[in-house]
């Protein structure tokens, strides 16, 4: 942060207070009267908006919020990201492409990166949420940047995560990868062939200023321990529609349980792609929380057992299930 800004609890507290009471008005103003106080661009966004976004998910996911209260603070801040953006001054780098992995429609933090990435310099190019994966490699290749910024909040959508590196690394450019989808510390961003992780904006600035590690960006990606995850991924649409008969949930709440069982199976296809069993054991958590109004470590043991019957020809993926199944009883 630069030494003369000064974003503290207090004035978290008063943006919230804006978002809450969806007041574009105040908290472009509240934005634009750190930046003129010293703050820099990234210090606003880094420390204020996305600090501020966090918090707002947390209320979202116990409930404080509605979902309608959530898209109208998310669509304010997207607001001050645009103000903030507007004022960033001409590029002095070359091009950078920022992308969401496909599937994923939390596109604010990336926007972030993006507006903190250009203030630092940079030409870029947003495009967006739930990027396909031959999109991307097709403007890669008419465009030619230095780097792909990729966003992944949920770890459920790791494997098209991969899928987007290959396409990256198959046209010669580093995928910097970014957001909790890829793990604490970034832990698998590597195992699918990224070139680094980042925590923050910040960092996406540190990374495309210092050299990438040699041979980290081109040719086929890290392989899977197996084609375990494969098997499962084709079977996807039958498990979610064998968990489903297994719950049986009420008619009004089938849509989003069924939704949260393709997030779950989702999330065991990246835990076998990446070979890492804390993946879906912390997914499993978070979706216990989620669906606590829909029945809870209940339903969520019975998916799993579900699961697990239905792939037993797979030992290690079976065994997975056993060990979330082993989190939900143990809370």
């Amino acid at each position: 942060m630069s030494p003369s800004c000064r974003i503290g609890p207090e004035t978290l507290a008063a943006y919230l207070d804006h978002l809450d009471r969806a007041d574009r008005v105040g908290a472009v103003a509240l934005a634009r009267d750190l930046v003129a106080a010293g703050c820099s661009v990234a210090d606003v966004l880094v420390d204020l908006v996305a600090v501020a976004q966090r918090e707002i998910g947390r209320r979202w996911l116990t409930g404080s919020w509605s979902v309608a209260q959530e898209h109208a603070a998310t669509h304010v801040s997207e607001l001050v990201v645009d103000a903030l953006g507007a004022s960033v001054g001409a590029p002095r780098h070359g091009l950078v492409v920022v992308a969401c992995v496909e599937g994923e429609w939390h596109a604010l933090a990336a926007r972030i990166v993006s507006e903190v990435v250009r203030a630092a310099g940079w030409r870029v190019t947003f495009l967006g949420a739930s990027v396909p994966a031959r999109h991307l490699v097709s403007y890669l290749h008419q465009t030619g940047p230095e780097a792909v910024l990729l966003s992944c909040v949920q770890p459920n959508r790791l494997v098209r995560a991969a899928r987007m590196v290959e396409a990256s690394r198959a046209a010669g450019v580093p995928v910097l990868a970014g957001g909790p989808g890829f793990g604490p510390e970034g832990r698998w961003a590597t195992a699918i062939g990224a070139a680094a992780w980042g925590a923050s904006a910040r960092d996406a600035v540190r990374l495309l200023a210092g050299p990438l590690p040699a041979g980290t960006h081109t040719g086929p990606p890290p392989p899977p321990r197996d084609d375990a995850y494969v098997a499962v991924l084709h079977r996807r649409r039958e498990l979610v529609r064998l968990a489903l008969g297994a719950v049986d949930p009420p008619q009004e709440s089938v849509e989003d349980v069924a939704s949260g069982i393709a997030h779950l199976v989702d999330a065991l296809v990246a835990a076998v792609r990446v070979d890492d069993d804390r993946l879906l054991r912390d997914f499993v958590r978070w979706q216990e929380e989620a669906l606590t109004d829909r029945g809870g470590r209940r339903l969520l043991d019975d998916v799993l057992a579900t699961l697990e019957g239905a792939l037993t020809e797979y030992p290690r993926v079976a065994a997975r299930l056993r060990t979330a199944r082993a989190a939900v009883s143990a809370g």
